[in-house]
């Protein structure tokens, strides 16, 4: 599991992202907003993202069997 999740760089990623999009708003009128903008914003970043997460089967494995309750409707 660990070799998947090998550093915390593509997290930090992830989250300077969705900062930068949140940051433009400071308030937003519906959670549904919100969600949408968070949404397209990951989108469209994970357009240049093409670093493939090593011994991803694996892990995915290992998460099934730890939250299996959370992951059922995302799979």
């Amino acid at each position: 599991m660990r070799r998947a999740i090998y550093t915390a760089n593509e997290i930090e990623s992830l989250n300077r992202v969705i900062r930068k999009a949140t940051k433009k708003h400071k308030l937003f009128p519906t959670d549904e907003l919100a969600k949408k903008v968070v949404y397209l914003a990951i989108m469209d970043a994970s357009k240049r993202w093409t670093m493939l997460i090593h011994h991803w089967k694996q892990a995915l494995n290992r998460f099934m069997i730890m939250f299996e309750d959370r992951l059922t409707e995302y799979l």
